[in-house]
């Protein structure tokens, strides 16, 4: 991803300057590489991190911090919400001004409008470092709580891996008769697609917190027979288990007559919870 980063910035004119913790990576681009940390960080007014984790950001530039004052700190390392809030922090406390990014592309999409990277924390570095990230992708800006970006990012990244969580169970239930998981998938392509279009929908009816609407009911949405069914075959029913989880806590609370939204409440932060 740092690869891809760099290479845009630099086919768009944009003076860049590199440095890796692997020398000799990504050799064709057309950039600057520094010999060390220090070179890479003072050698222009906006400093990007895409490392590995969040630990490695401090590991990396805590040594050069005097050298990031009055510089802007763009880190692109997937972090925490709780992370990316104490390097605002960290880089605030040493005259740093920070911005945490998440990137929701993959590095092909690097460059073109199909990508997205949302930001959050200093405004007034977004807007002054604006033309460089419109470069990358679609640039969304999401306030100054500096871990919003990564929230946003993770909460995403949560639905995909579930969606694709499910079509892995379901491949594993119609393998254990032979099914192939590419006929399976032609086949759950288009119901599942359809089902998405239901999101909008669901959203409406978490926010309005009224789940006595009309839909399928808690009762009836058991998804005991699915979890039976995957044992007979032998598959694993861990992904369908979680679910049911879920549904029999509000079932047991009383709201078995309600919408299949309302395990939202099973899910939700205590401490954000509103009295419903």
């Amino acid at each position: 991803m740092g690869s891809a980063l760099a290479a845009a910035l630099a086919d768009a004119g944009h003076p860049t300057t590199v440095w890796n913790r692997t020398p000799g990576r990504a050799p064709g681009l057309a950039v600057t590489r520094a010999a060390t940390v220090r070179d890479a960080v003072t050698a222009h007014p906006i400093v990007v991190a895409c490392l590995l984790r969040h630990d490695s950001v401090h590991e990396t530039l805590a040594p050069v911090v005097d050298d990031l004052r009055g510089r802007t700190l763009v880190n692109l390392t997937t972090t925490t919400p709780n992370e990316a809030r104490e390097l605002a922090t960290w880089a605030t406390g040493h005259g740093i001004r920070y911005l945490d990014g998440a990137i929701m592309a993959t590095p092909p999409m690097i460059g073109s409008r199909e990508g997205q990277v949302f930001y959050s924390g200093s405004a007034a570095a977004f807007d002054a470092c604006r033309p460089v990230f419109d470069v990358w992708a679609t640039s969304e800006f999401h306030g100054e709580d500096a871990g919003m970006a990564s929230l946003l990012d993770l909460a995403m990244l949560s639905a995909m891996y579930g969606m694709f969580a499910g079509l892995t169970h379901g491949a594993a239930m119609a393998g254990s008769a032979g099914v192939r998981a590419t006929d399976f998938a032609v086949r759950a392509i288009p119901f599942v697609g359809a089902m998405t279009a239901h999101f909008a929908r669901s959203a409406e009816i978490i926010d309005g917190g009224d789940y006595t609407v009309p839909g399928q009911s808690l009762d009836f949405s058991d998804l005991g027979h699915i979890v039976q069914a995957s044992e007979e075959q032998g598959v694993d029913p861990a992904t369908i288990v979680a679910v049911q989880g879920l549904i029999d806590q509000q079932v047991a609370a009383g709201h078995g007559a309600e919408v299949f939204e309302r395990i939202y409440e099973s899910l939700r932060a205590p401490d954000r919870a509103v009295a419903r």
